[in-house]
């Protein structure tokens, strides 16, 4: 059987996230181990672009990457190290008003020895909600987690996420994890938002004591704030908020700190970070604050258009070389 592009990347995925064995998951595929490894070990050389079907008489010259926008990827690499192959892909059509595909980058950078690991991380279905938000301050997401400051013990972030755009509305810096500090933290959320009493979301939280408690429950019902809490044991639910907080520790906690002010700084600075300029493959590609304020479908629509001028632009440039070789080459004759 032959699969086409999109369903060796399903494959690849499937694989990846399997907690089975590769062995034992490509045999209930029924794909033979010969033939995954082939295919991962081009996907892994050239990215999503080398799953195509090989093709020995087809070749591409239009479309070759001029040397001085291969050295500008690797420029912009070392001058945002943060960022991912697929990111800078897209910072680079956003800011440099050229189009450059993911695989692309990713290939320029491996050669140059830039790509020390995976760049891919998979997440499974079911780490979604189920009931998939349409529209933003439809639901929120909620949670603590803690850090430690030295000299002063541990210290509770407790955020408030956008369901739908994943942007960090806000967030606070606890001595404590009471029902008290989930009452302030909603209360700056709608003060910064300015939702009326009849446009209150959906809250969505785990089970934790402060989550539970009467003082907050009789709080949301004042607030007509429907509370939703996710299945015990099941941390997958809020999936999204567990997924900001495993980002934001890989920055965080690479520092010590020694004063709650200075945490508090350095959380700002990534906060920032995370709604301004992080770009997400799950919001296509778009920053948080991009689908929050409404600006997802203009800023897509000029990547489009970007990435078809860019295109245009190689092929005249192609032909407008070839039809310079072959005159050169005529009149060189004469």
């Amino acid at each position: 059987m032959r699969f086409n592009q999109s369903e060796k990347m399903e494959i690849i995925r499937l694989v990846e996230g399997s907690e089975i064995g590769v062995i034992r998951t490509l045999k209930e595929l029924g794909i033979n181990k010969s033939t995954f490894y082939r295919w991962y070990a081009r996907y892994d050389k050239y990215g999503y672009d080398g799953l195509t079907p090989l093709d020995p008489n087809r070749k591409h010259f239009w479309n070759q990457i001029p040397p001085d926008e291969r050295q500008k990827v690797v420029e912009i690499a070392l001058e945002l190290p943060e960022l991912s192959p697929r990111e800078l892909a897209h910072h680079i059509t956003d800011n440099e008003g050229w189009f450059i595909s993911e695989s692309s980058v990713y290939r320029i950078l491996k050669s140059r020895g830039l790509i020390t690991s995976p760049t891919h991380i998979v997440m499974a279905a079911a780490d979604e909600f189920k009931d998939k938000t349409t529209r933003i301050n439809q639901m929120w997401q909620t949670d603590f987690t803690y850090l430690k400051v030295i000299g002063w013990g541990w210290y509770y972030l407790t955020t408030i996420l956008d369901d739908y755009s994943r942007y960090i509305i806000a967030w606070e810096l606890c001595k404590n994890m009471k029902a008290g500090d989930v009452q302030d933290i909603l209360d700056k959320a709608l003060a910064i938002t300015g939702l009326t009493i009849d446009q209150r979301p959906r809250l969505l939280s785990d089970n934790g004591s402060c989550y539970i408690s009467g003082d907050l429950k009789e709080y949301l019902q004042n607030e007509k704030i429907l509370h939703i809490r996710g299945k015990v044991h099941h941390p997958q639910t809020q999936g999204k908020i567990e997924r900001y907080h495993r980002s934001m520790k890989n920055v965080i906690k690479l520092d010590n700190y020694y004063s709650p002010g200075e945490l508090r700084s350095r959380l700002a600075e990534f906060i920032d970070y995370y709604n301004n300029k992080r770009y997400q493959e799950s919001l296509d590609n778009l920053t948080p604050v991009d689908v929050y304020l409404g600006r997802s479908q203009e800023i897509l629509k000029r990547r489009k258009l970007t990435k078809q001028l860019t295109l245009k632009n190689c092929r005249k440039k192609y032909l407008i070389d070839k039809i310079t070789s072959v005159l050169l080459n005529l009149y060189g004759n004469l």
